[in-house]
């Protein structure tokens, strides 16, 4: 498994590598959880990296725990959250996304976007985040679906991190979960030579 040396050696320049643009599916699908909860809620970003979901929720009054294991990456997301005005509500956890122990739970989100582990590693870590959110609360995933591989652009190109709609079905049904949304979504990866399409893999749930 790639180690958190990895990730800070890749996070250790001056841009940021994954924009400061929150992810639209995580907007899509948390707006109207935001709009409903109001600015009391808290969320989990698991594996958040350098803080563009974690401090767009924070810009929408919520608290919001980055949890990763690159130190440096989450030393850019307290600057970003300085930068943007919200350092009070953000908070950074360096622990791996299979161990951690929340500062903030239980939350009302728990958002996992974008960890392409191996199959049994991502399944510990959504057990992980599960058990931080409160019941009435939302689990909320965006993945490279392993479908990207034949039919989309960019993404890992290794099945074995690239989850399936089916094999997450299958997992979360051992849980007190209501899947709202589970599927594939058009997406869009920026490339020097323009947008690109990508096959994103999207999923909420609440828990009862």
């Amino acid at each position: 498994m790639i180690d958190s040396s990895y990730w800070d050696a890749k996070y250790d320049v001056d841009n940021f590598i994954y924009t400061k643009d929150a992810n639209r599916f995580v907007k899509e699908y948390c707006q109207p959880i935001i709009e409903k909860i109001g600015k009391s809620g808290k969320v989990i970003d698991l594996a958040g990296g350098e803080g563009r979901n974690s401090v767009w929720f924070a810009e929408q009054g919520w608290q919001v725990e980055n949890i990763d294991f690159s130190g440096k990456a989450l030393s850019k997301f307290l600057a970003f959250a300085e930068e943007r005005g919200v350092a009070e509500l953000c908070f950074a956890n360096r622990a791996d996304a299979t161990g951690f122990e929340s500062v903030l739970m239980p939350v009302d989100i728990g958002v996992c976007a974008y960890l392409q582990i191996p199959q049994p590693d991502l399944f510990d870590a959504l057990d992980n985040l599960i058990e931080n959110i409160r019941r009435g609360g939302y689990l909320m995933g965006v993945w490279h679906a392993r479908e990207n591989l034949e039919t989309g652009f960019g993404g890992p190109q290794d099945p074995e991190v690239l989850p399936t709609a089916s094999e997450l079905r299958e997992f979360l049904a051992q849980y007190p979960l209501d899947i709202e949304f589970l599927g594939n979504r058009d997406g869009q990866v920026q490339t020097k030579d323009g947008l690109k399409p990508s096959t994103t893999l999207v999923l909420l749930a609440k828990l009862r």
